[in-house]
C-alpha cells in the first residue's frame, strides 16, 4: 500500500508539472498570423478565385459594396452598387454561394465597403453617415452581412471623404455603433487605412476594430509622389508598422499591407500587376523591385519582388497580427507573392 501511495505521489507532481510546461507554452505561444486578401469584385470574383492559393489564406474581403441613394445595399435579390467585370450587380444567391465556399475552406469571409474610388451608382457616404442617417446604415450593413451569411465588414473609407466624415465627427460614431451591431453577431469589424495626414482613420475609431490594414503602398503612383521613388519600399512598411503601433493599435489587430501590383514611369504601361509584369519581363527581371532605371524622368518600374514581399511578411511576423493583400487576382500563376508570404510568415 504504501508502494501504490508513493507511485501515485510522484505521479501526481509529473502531471502537474507536465500541466504547468503546458500552460506555459501555450500563453507564450503567438497566435496564427492572419493573411488576408481583397477578391475584387469588378475583376470577377471567379477569377480572382481562380488565380487564389485558397489554402494560403485566411481572411477574404469581398470589393466593394456601396449603398445605392437610399442607402440600401441590396434591393430585388442583387447588390445596389457592387458590380461584376461587365459591371452588372451581383447577384445576392452568387454571392451567398460563393461565402459557403469560402467559408467551407476555413476563412472568414467579410464584405468590404467603399473603396478608394467610390463609383457614381453609389450614395453619398457624407450623408448615409451623418446623425440622421447613420443608425439606418448601419441596420443596412448588418442586414448585408446577415444576408451573404458573412463574417463581417470592412470598411475602406479613403482619403479626401474619409477627411470630410471625421471633420463632421461622424467616422467613430458610425464606427462605434457598427463594432456594437457586429458584436452582438459575433461579426468581425475590419478596416483599411492609408498612413498619410488626412487619410488615417482617426485614433478614437482604433478599438472599435478587430484588425486594422494598412495599405503600406502608392507612395507614388501615375500622378502622384516624389519622381524616381519606389512605390512600396520595405522602409515604408517599417515605417507604417511603427505608426499605427505607436497610434494605439495593438500587435495582433495590425495587418501590413502588400501590393501585387507596380506603377510604370517614364514610357512604361501605367499600371501593372505582378502577373503581368513577370511574363512581360521573366522571372528573373522580376527578382529585383525595380525594372528599368530608378531616377526622376527615367524609364522604369517599381514593384515588390518575392524576396522583398517575404521580407515584409517577416517584419509583420515580428512587429504585426499578419499580412493583408491588394490583391489577389495579380500573383502569377506560380502563386510566386502568396508563397513569399507564407515563407516570411514561417520567418523561414
Amino acid at each position: 500500500m504504501a508502494d501504490i501511495r508513493a507511485f501515485r505521489f510522484i505521479a501526481s507532481i509529473l502531471i502537474g508539472f507536465t500541466l504547468v510546461l503546458s500552460s506555459t507554452a501555450t500563453a507564450g505561444e503567438q497566435p496564427r498570423p492572419v493573411v488576408v486578401g481583397y477578391l475584387a469584385a469588378f475583376k470577377g470574383i471567379e477569377l480572382s478565385i481562380a488565380r487564389t492559393d485558397l489554402s494560403a489564406f485566411t481572411h477574404y474581403n469581398l470589393a466593394f459594396a456601396n449603398p445605392d441613394t437610399d442607402g440600401r445595399f441590396i434591393r430585388d435579390g442583387r447588390t445596389t452598387c457592387m458590380g461584376d467585370e461587365r459591371g452588372a450587380n451581383l447577384s445576392v444567391d452568387a454571392l451567398r454561394r460563393t461565402v459557403a465556399r469560402l467559408q467551407a475552406r476555413g476563412a472568414k469571409v467579410l464584405i468590404s465597403t467603399a473603396g478608394g474610388v467610390i463609383p457614381g451608382c453609389s450614395g453619398d457616404w457624407k450623408a448615409l453617415l451623418a446623425p440622421d442617417r447613420r443608425a439606418a446604415t448601419v441596420a443596412a450593413l448588418v442586414e448585408l452581412a446577415d444576408t451573404l451569411g458573412l463574417d463581417g465588414v470592412d470598411i475602406d473609407i479613403e482619403g479626401q471623404l474619409l477627411t470630410d466624415i471625421d471633420r463632421a465627427e461622424d467616422y467613430t460614431p458610425f464606427i462605434a455603433a457598427l463594432s456594437k451591431a457586429m458584436k452582438v453577431r459575433g461579426k468581425l469589424l475590419t478596416c483599411a487605412t492609408a498612413s498619410y495626414e488626412g487619410g488615417m482613420i482617426p485614433v478614437s475609431s482604433i478599438p472599435y476594430f478587430d484588425l486594422v490594414n494598412v495599405m503600406s503602398y502608392d507612395a507614388i503612383g501615375p500622378s502622384w509622389g516624389p519622381a524616381g521613388a519606389e512605390h512600396s519600399s520595405y522602409a515604408m512598411a517599417a515605417r507604417d508598422l511603427d505608426l499605427w503601433l505607436a497610434r494605439g493599435v495593438t500587435r495582433e489587430r495590425l495587418v501590413l499591407g502588400v501590393p501585387f501590383y507596380g506603377y510604370g514611369f517614364g514610357g512604361e504601361k501605367a499600371n501593372w500587376s505582378y502577373r503581368e509584369l513577370a511574363a512581360a519581363h521573366g522571372i528573373n527581371a522580376t527578382k529585383a523591385d525595380v525594372v528599368g532605371t530608378l531616377c526622376a524622368g527615367c524609364r522604369y518600374i517599381t514593384h515588390n519582388s518575392p524576396a522583398t514581399i517575404g521580407k515584409k511578411a517577416r517584419l509583420a511576423a515580428e512587429k504585426a497580427g499578419g499580412v493583408m493583400v491588394w490583391e489577389l487576382s495579380q500573383d502569377s500563376p506560380d502563386h510566386a507573392l502568396t508563397h513569399a508570404i507564407a515563407r516570411g510568415l514561417s520567418r523561414e
